[in-house]
């Protein structure tokens, strides 16, 4: 039911397909498939399906050649599932019976290699956990399969999702080296799902999972033109994920449109929860209000791409009215200090599953006697302020955490309110800085915060481009408010009309903004 509501409601809000890039892309599938992977949507691929002009097998005998011919250029996945084409020739035998299990069936999905998945290796995109595979999937892993998904690979992240050193660079692990922004290959592509990213830029999947804690589905999706949603706190189910922190983690979809998006969250949340408030008419901007969160920070190049799309989404009927969330100082001051003392008790509670190291004081041992684990950045800095810091039981960690809680949620509760929004908009990225190993990433990027610290959901968008380098619309929303911000993003996405493909360069000279 709910997968049948979202696509009624952003169906007619896909974007309009766009020119292929300029080295060979998801286009180059059209000769073959009837389809562009750059630009079809999941309704499409499965309106193909009903008709016997594609099949499932043949989605993701595509997909496993873009990633062989494709990923070698940006690192983005780091195995495909050989599992993958007898789930796709099951997903045929249901489509000729007429008896397909909803929106996702036959459709291949990336997942994020943090994500348990029975029988693949998970490694967090570590060496101490690279040598047994998990004893079962993730509970979202379940899902997608029970929806018929095929389960395409794993895909590189920024290792132990960017929550090791002091000066990490995103997008490096140990098992997987570098993963590379495709539309500027010696650029990063941000965040800690920087794999699912890029794999989605350059068309190897037609959906892929990410994982978040503060910003690490919203900027890999922003930096690398593509859509990602952080599913409001408790919506998805974070059991078999290698964990930061439970309060603010999250699994969430990715794709190159908000409607193959929402289509994923609706398999994922397994609920009528997404579908829980009405849903705007499809495409229309007008009468809807969107407090526009600037945040000059982030440069000048950046900040005349939010005018633009401030112009845009007033022609379209939008009232944009400039806002400044409040308490974002403090929300900075105490979000560290907490996850410190959350990522101990989660990640020692995690590892007592998994062969190898059993605690967090054991996954240090490790770090310091595999070299390996030093070739791009030799810090570990965070775990071993988490091994010291306060425990959850705490009184002062207790008083921190609920601080948090009340100031994120009043921070958008109170904008929302007193300039009475359907949602605030702000950037979700800078232009991608170049990767360095040793002075690692460039990215204080405060728009993911009042939405991650609080548990309400956030989405991404394509929202136009400084020179190469794509930069994203940030929409946040209240609580469980999922379905209202996805049609609204996917109105958004329609009229910005920002999505381009990616060319594959390999530099474009200094960093830019």
């Amino acid at each position: 039911m709910t997968a049948a509501l979202v696509a009624g409601s952003l169906l007619t809000s896909a974007p309009h397909p766009r020119a292929e890039a300029a080295e060979p892309g998801g286009g180059g599938a059209r000769a073959a498939l009837g389809v562009d992977l750059d630009t079809v949507t999941i309704p499409e691929l499965q309106a193909r399906m009903a008709k016997g002009r594609l099949t499932p097998s043949a989605l993701t005998h595509a997909y496993l050649r873009r990633i062989k011919d494709v990923d070698p250029k940006i690192k983005a996945v780091l195995r495909t599932n050989p599992q993958a084409l007898r789930q796709a020739a099951e997903s045929d035998a249901r489509h000729r019976r007429g008896e397909i299990r909803g929106p996702l069936d036959g459709i291949p999905v990336l997942l994020k290699d943090n994500v348990d998945t029975r029988g693949m290796p998970t490694t967090a995109g570590s060496l101490a956990l690279a040598g047994s595979p998990p004893d079962a999937d993730a509970k979202l892993v379940t899902r997608l399969k029970d929806a018929g998904a095929v389960i395409l690979g794993k895909t590189n992240l920024s290792e132990w999702a960017n929550f090791r050193a002091a000066k990490p660079t995103s997008g490096w692990s140990a098992v997987g080296g570098q993963t590379r922004n495709p539309y500027v290959l010696d650029r990063n592509p941000c965040g800690s799902s920087s794999g699912s990213a890029a794999a989605l830029a350059a068309s190897l999947s037609q959906v892929a999972i990410g994982t978040e804690t503060d910003g690490s589905i919203v900027c890999p999706a922003g930096m690398n033109g593509v859509v990602g949603h952080k599913p409001s706190l408790g919506l998805v189910s974070q059991s078999g994920v290698v964990p930061i922190s439970a309060e603010q983690d999250t699994a969430g979809p990715m794709a190159r449109n908000v409607t193959d998006t929402a289509l994923t969250l609706s398999v994922l949340s397994g609920s009528d929860e997404v579908a829980a408030s009405r849903t705007p008419r499809p495409g229309s901007l007008r009468g809807k209000r969107i407090g526009l969160w600037r945040l000059p920070s982030l440069g000048e190049k950046v900040d005349a791409v939010m005018t633009r799309t401030a112009k845009k989404l007033r022609s379209a009927g939008a009232e944009v009215v400039e806002v400044s969330p409040p308490y974002q100082k403090r929300l900075a001051e105490l979000e560290f200090p907490a996850l410190l003392s959350e990522f101990h008790r989660d990640i020692d509670s995690y590892l007592a599953t998994r062969k190898g190291p059993r605690d967090l004081a054991e996954l240090i041992a490790f770090n310091r006697a595999h070299p390996e684990e030093r070739t791009c950045f030799a810090g570990q800095e965070l775990f071993e302020q988490a091994l010291e810091a306060p425990p959850t039981t705490d009184p002062d960690y207790r008083a921190m955490r609920a601080e948090l809680k009340d100031l994120s949620s009043r921070s958008i509760d109170e904008t929302m309110a007193e300039h009475r929004l359907d949602a605030i908009a702000s950037p979700t990225n800078p232009p991608a800085w170049t990767t360095d190993c040793a002075r690692g990433d460039n990215d204080v990027i405060p728009s993911s915060t009042p939405a991650a610290v609080s548990g309400y959901p956030s989405l991404s968008v394509p929202a136009g481009s400084v020179g190469e380098l794509p930069v994203g619309l940030l929409l946040m929303a209240g609580d469980r408010q999922d379905a209202r911000l996805l049609s609204l993003g996917a109105a958004v996405e329609r009229r910005l009309d920002a999505w381009r493909a990616p060319r594959y360069l390999p530099s474009v000279g200094p960093d830019a903004g």
